[in-house]
């Protein structure tokens, strides 16, 4: 059937590639978790393949025997209500599995996956199979950020090898684009997938506004830096100020001053910052404070949606001021795979575009990211708006 031949395909494309990004690495690169935020790799491998096992293979497959009876609790990252697992803190403690043993899990299962889908299709399972495939899409662009967290604050500096777009340069000129005030229609409506808190479409209204074409660049934080930017306590959230001072924050993520110059590390080196690329890595506390000292504010997550269609998007998570919630009539998926996104719609911000990292999938104008203000290891810019 032509379903299945297309799932598969899809399926072992997606376990290739996420065995590809992890290609450059060392052994010793697999196991570090230098902070909560972020997982070892080893650990990506494993959950990512143990999702497939739990939610398909275990249920689905006649006669299947797990791969090993601890790997359940070893690599469930919040699937409460499957069973025990590891404290999120606590991966970067996993010396074993090792690397080699997580690789021959990975096969096992990929191989039975493939037997499964061949052999014993079904319409019953099949949306966790795509939900599955996709699960591990985004796990893809977290391996990628996470390898670039753990090599930038090696002391070395590693080169992790090139990637495309890691300085992105809009060639669009700085303009600001006008949406009249009216009521206009958000969320996802196609027949397609999409994730539960993308639906369903529904009605806003929405105050006539200016949105900025136009990532923020590096010269123009460059330029709220030497002001003092970092230093100015009416520019911030309370809780955005005492970020700054406990962690003693002046610049993006991976920005070093250098003998009076500001240079950057990339996953292909350490270079000086470019000030025409888009700012990256930064917080949703940073985003904030720096629209602030414009005079202007973020973009909220409709706005951002309604007037995507004018500029380009899909190379940087762009902040809005929209907090992570439910949507009117949002239903929650039954069952476990109910924990994949409702449980998580308190105190995080939404962020919208995608990134480099993001699977070219899933970079819709409907996708909503979401993670706490003071996170910045993904690839996070801002744009401006402001009210008419």
């Amino acid at each position: 059937m032509a379903t299945q031949a297309s799932f598969l395909s899809f399926f072992s494309d997606t376990r290739a590639q996420t065995e590809l990004i992890c290609r450059p690495l060392q052994t010793e690169d697999y196991v570090v978790q230098p902070i909560v935020d972020v997982s070892p790799p080893k650990w990506h491998l494993g959950h990512t393949t143990w999702f497939f096992e739990e939610f398909l293979l275990d249920p689905y497959l006649p006669g299947y025997t797990r791969y090993h009876d601890q790997y359940a609790y070893v690599f469930n990252s919040y699937y409460e209500s499957v069973g025990k697992r590891v404290v999120r803190t606590d991966r970067g403690n996993l010396s074993r599995p090792s690397v080699e043993e997580i690789y021959a899990y990975r096969s096992h299962v990929t191989e039975h996956m493939a037997d499964l889908i061949r052999n014993h299709f079904s319409e019953d399972w099949l949306p966790v199979l795509e939900i599955g495939i996709h699960h591990e899409k985004q796990h893809q662009e977290l391996l990628l950020t996470d390898i670039k967290y753990i090599l930038g604050h090696n002391p070395l500096l590693p080169m992790y090898g090139k990637t495309g777009d890691e300085e992105y340069f809009e060639p669009t000129p700085a303009s600001m684009i006008s949406i009249p005030e009216g009521i206009y229609e958000v969320g996802y409506g196609g027949d397609k997938f999409c994730y539960d808190n993308e639906k369903p479409k529904h009605r806003v209204f929405l105050e006539a506004y200016e949105i900025s074409k136009k990532l923020v660049t590096n010269g123009e934080w460059l330029d709220f830096m030497e002001d003092g930017g970092y230093e100015k306590v009416l520019l911030w959230h309370t809780e955005g100020w005492d970020w700054v001072k406990k962690n003693k924050i002046d610049s993006p993520m991976y920005w070093h001053n250098s003998q009076g110059q500001w240079e950057q590390y990339l996953l292909s080196g350490t270079r000086p910052v470019d000030s025409e690329a888009a700012v990256t890595h930064i917080s949703y506390y940073e985003a904030f404070a720096y629209a602030q000292w414009k005079g202007m504010r973020l973009p909220t997550e409709f706005e951002w949606e309604v007037a995507q269609s004018n500029f380009n998007h899909g190379k940087r998570w762009e902040w809005t001021e929209s907090a992570y919630l439910p949507y009117p009539n949002y239903q929650k998926p039954e069952g476990a795979l109910g924990e994949y996104n409702g449980k998580f719609m308190v105190n995080q911000k939404v962020l919208r575009g995608g990134s480099i990292a993001t699977a070219s999938l899933h970079t819709r104008p409907t996708y909503r990211n979401f993670f706490h203000p003071p996170l910045r290891w993904q690839f996070t810019s801002l744009r401006l708006a402001q009210s008419l």
